[in-house]
């Protein structure tokens, strides 16, 4: 007797750790840390705020509670994207 597989893991990305100097994100299997500096939208938010994040259309992270959005490829090529968020 076979057992059925198990569900795949639909999330393509995860907070995996907060600390006092920003971000740690699990995206795809690579690891990118988002500095509080250069995305102060998560410095005073909530521990549950940051770690509530979402993708959209594959191609862009949503945390619906701090109403921010960032593309992926913003993460993955940032010399494409010089533009500091403010």
């Amino acid at each position: 007797m076979k057992s059925f597989a198990l569900g795949k893991n639909i999330s393509i990305a995860e907070v995996q750790d907060v600390c006092k100097d920003g971000i740690w994100l699990i995206l795809r299997d690579r690891e990118y840390f988002l500095p509080f500096a250069d995305f102060p939208w998560f410095k005073n938010a909530t521990i549950s705020s940051i770690y509530n994040v979402e993708t959209l259309h594959g191609t862009q992270l949503h945390w619906p509670d701090l109403d921010v959005d960032l593309e992926l490829e913003s993460l993955q090529n940032p010399k494409q994207y010089p533009l500091v968020y403010r």
